[in-house]
């Protein structure tokens, strides 16, 4: 049986949404958060107020609520040539993947999760990777998600399990999962503290939280909040 846990946490909702979810089910979680250049940097400073006032506001689970780990990876960010990385427009590629892709990501990020939970003795990686609303990443995909659960395994000799909880959930069903584990407390705290806006923009306050209105990340927390508000999702019944 699992009883830990390391959140793979950028300070965003699906994270957030993760990270609660995680506190919900491990007696044990711990979170970790990745700089790798990205212009919307702002993230780095809103994780850290949400996993404050996550244990300001969650007693039940702020005991779990272990450790947060930050790794520097300028590296990626050395060898990416993205929107997320450098100041250009967001557009689409010949590939038919967003210039947002930044590749290898999620990849590395599982590696180095893996190392670290390896040193923590902790068993399960949750990270919020989801192929109904995404971008068509491929390293989100389940399959990629499922061969890096048996590389780490392998590679390590440790059995690790990966954990995706949004992975078969839309963006409004995201909003109605961060509902059914924290109510409206929770909610509210995804709307004012968490950050997804790829331009980094804390100054428009929005309905659904903070962004510039415009870029993908901001357009699909809009028409997802849209969606929940409009009590079109249902509460989602399974976890990836």
């Amino acid at each position: 049986m699992h009883t830990t846990a390391l959140v793979l946490f950028s300070g965003g909702q699906d994270s957030t949404t993760c990270l609660a979810q995680a506190l919900s089910k491990y007696q044990r979680v711990e979170t970790v958060g990745f700089d790798y250049g990205q212009r919307h940097s702002v993230e780095l400073q809103a994780r850290l107020v949400v996993l404050r006032e996550i244990r300001a506001q969650f007693p039940q689970w702020a005991s779990r609520l272990g450790e947060d780990h930050f790794l520097d990876l300028a590296v990626l960010g050395q060898v990416s040539e993205t929107s997320l990385t450098r100041d250009t427009a967001f557009k689409m590629e010949s590939s038919g993947l967003p210039n947002t892709f930044v590749p290898g990501r999620n990849l590395l990020f599982l590696t180095l999760a893996a190392a670290l939970a390896y040193r923590r003795d902790l068993q399960v990686l949750v990270t919020g990777v989801c192929e109904t609303d995404f971008s068509g990443y491929p390293d989100c995909r389940d399959d990629t998600m499922k061969a890096m659960q048996l590389a780490l395994s392998l590679g390590m000799d440790k059995r690790f399990l990966i954990e995706t909880p949004l992975m078969w959930i839309d963006k409004a069903e995201t909003w109605a999962l961060a509902e059914v584990l924290g109510g409206q407390a929770l909610v509210d705290l995804i709307i004012e503290h968490t950050h997804t806006c790829y331009l980094g923009d804390r100054t428009h306050r929005q309905a659904w939280g903070y962004g510039c209105g415009q870029c993908p990340a901001c357009e699909l927390r809009l028409r997802g909040y849209a969606a929940y508000r409009a009590g079109l999702p249902q509460a989602p019944t399974r976890s990836g």
